[in-house]
């Protein structure tokens, strides 16, 4: 996947934004929570369901996401080696964990 791919991805998300931040890193939100990362060198990290953080994790496809595995995110190295359906997937995915967290009115605002 590349940098402009997964930009799109998550941007055609309902009420995704981005922001940069952290000297530099590509940071998706929705309703103002971060669903997903894309820090320097391309390390691409989001949020996953329990399920899917222990498969992903143990099978060694992914690492735990640092200062974030607590709370069920991944991590992987090279956004570039991925492959863009399925990367998109996952950040469908991502979008709907964080989504679901906002409130009611929160969510009635943005649509979803």
């Amino acid at each position: 996947m590349t940098p402009a791919q997964l930009d799109t991805a998550c941007l055609a998300l309902t009420g995704a934004t981005k922001v940069v931040q952290w000297g530099g890193s590509e940071v998706y939100k929705v309703g103002g929570k971060i669903f997903a990362i894309v820090g320097l060198g391309g390390r691409l990290m989001f949020k996953v369901t329990d399920l899917a953080y222990e498969v992903m994790t143990e099978s060694g496809m992914a690492r735990p996401a640092p200062y974030l595995a607590r709370a069920k995110w991944v991590s992987f190295d090279d956004l570039e080696g991925l492959d863009p359906d399925e990367v998109a997937d996952w950040l469908k995915t991502a979008h709907r964990l964080v989504a679901a967290k906002l409130t009611r009115a929160k969510r009635s605002e943005l649509g979803l």
